[in-house]
């Protein structure tokens, strides 16, 4: 009997200061989570540091606010002591990571590390090629989690760096470079498809916490559209068919039976318009005896298309189209071959193509451009008189249109080129004394559409 009451003493005395310490612990978290709330970091870092200290497991907001309390305190602060944050806010991710691991992925961690280095290097005593190292670790560590925009192009025009300074090879440089871009692309291909749910629908069809969604989603699709036009100017004259070639030609015996180096050497050649070589060639046609795929077909129908023999090159790209599986991949194939056919001046097949490509990317709004770009180019050439001929100029405006309201990330291009279109079409004083408003007119050749002038 005085066993029992023993312990039942025991646990009333350890429960009374778990629920004290608990209590003292939800205090401290209340009174820094309101100071950063009221953005009075000062006050907010002496409870913030004590709850982080006595029990880090808490809760994790201790890191949320946390980052915002040291981050105040860096831009603040100046030379040793400004060091001294920079490192304990390096620490406190490390620490985030080690008591809420789920919350915290690996590779984005180490990323967003490597960058406040680079951030502060001076600061930091750090070289390009530790920071780089420590990119690397990321990298290599967790990719699936490597996805902050800034972060990736950093890292790539780091290496571009350690390239110039002769610390990085060539071939260091181009094989990082394609798998940054295939980094990139995966992830334009993640956000494209997510909006694509949302393309067709009405505003009242999307709730507002979709819109936010798609809204987050183009963001990240204009970042990565700016990372990959930054890591084509950064690597520049570098990586032109002069350099390209030599390295390929020197390491193509070595990796002839490699479809990864293979599949980036042909990529990267016609890229960079170094197609017109007999090693593109000869890459194409090796990839293809390996692993014959879509991307083989399509890039044997380009060499037949400079060969003079479209008929062939045409059975090629539509054996890409067929091979091809993934819709998203299908639209690229599908854009290129409407682009091919779009320079050498057949634009019926141009559109035809296009618009096969936004049946399976429909928010590819480039797409739309292109045809807003072909109507425009041959108004001269369609129509009976000036303002017939013009009046394809209010085509082209509705086809930019339609880019702008599909692709969030060329809406300001698209609204831009629309109005320029418009501009050109005729205006309200030719309309009313033409007597031609709100008459249907069709436009002839091969556009064969008809548009309506518009009521005044």
């Amino acid at each position: 009997m005085k066993k029992i009451i023993g312990f039942a003493l025991l646990f009333l005395i350890s429960f009374n200061s778990f629920s004290q310490a608990n209590e003292e612990d939800i205090n401290a978290l209340s009174i820094f989570t309101e100071y950063v709330k009221a953005k009075n970091y000062d006050a907010a870092f002496e409870p913030w540091m004590e709850l982080r200290q006595r029990n880090p497991k808490f809760n994790s907001a201790i890191y949320v606010y946390g980052e915002r309390i040291l981050k105040y305190k860096i831009e603040n602060s100046l030379s040793d002591e400004k060091v001294n944050y920079l490192n304990d806010l390096l620490k406190l991710w490390q620490e985030k990571r080690d008591n809420f691991p789920k919350k915290t992925p690996l590779g984005d961690i180490l990323a967003k590390s490597a960058q406040l280095q680079n951030d502060f290097k001076t600061e930091l005593g750090l070289s390009s090629s530790e920071i780089y190292s420590n990119f690397d670790n990321a990298y290599n560590e967790d990719l699936n989690s490597f996805n902050n925009p800034k972060n990736l192009y950093t890292y790539f025009k780091l290496l571009v760096q350690l390239y110039d300074d002769k610390q990085k090879s060539a071939e260091d440089l181009f094989t990082k470079y394609d798998e940054i871009s295939e980094k990139v692309e995966k992830e334009i291909k993640n956000y494209t498809n997510r909006v694509n749910k949302f393309v067709g629908l009405s505003d009242e069809e999307i709730s507002s916490k979709d819109k936010r969604r798609i809204k987050s989603y183009n963001s990240f699709l204009r970042a990565y559209d700016q990372i990959s036009k930054g890591m084509e100017k950064d690597l520049g004259d570098r990586g032109n068919c002069e350099n390209l070639i030599p390295l390929y030609e020197n390491n193509f015996d070595a990796n002839q039976n490699d479809g990864k180096w293979l599949n980036r050497a042909m990529n990267r050649l016609y890229g960079k318009e170094c197609d017109d070589s007999q090693l593109f060639v000869k890459i194409v046609q090796k990839k293809n005896e390996l692993e014959p795929n879509a991307a083989t077909a399509y890039y044997l129908g380009t060499i037949k298309d400079k060969l003079g023999n479209s008929s062939e090159a045409l059975v090629y790209y539509n054996q890409a189209i067929e091979l091809e599986t993934d819709s998203y991949e299908k639209a690229k194939i599908l854009f290129r071959i409407a682009t091919n056919f779009r320079k050498n001046g057949l634009f019926s097949k141009a559109r035809s193509y296009y618009m096969q490509a936004l049946g399976f990317n429909p928010s590819m709004g480039r797409s739309y451009l292109a045809i807003a770009q072909m109507y425009a180019s041959s108004a001269k050439n369609c129509g009976d008189d000036n303002f017939s001929q013009r009046a394809v100029y209010w085509l082209a405006s509705k086809e930019a249109m339609k880019a702008s309201r599909v692709d969030g990330t060329l809406k300001s291009a698209a609204v831009k080129s629309s109005r320029n279109y418009e501009a050109k079409a005729p205006q309200k004083s030719e309309i009313f004394s033409s007597g031609r408003e709100g008459e249907t007119i069709e436009i002839s050749c091969w556009i064969n559409r008809s548009v309506k002038v518009p009521n005044l």
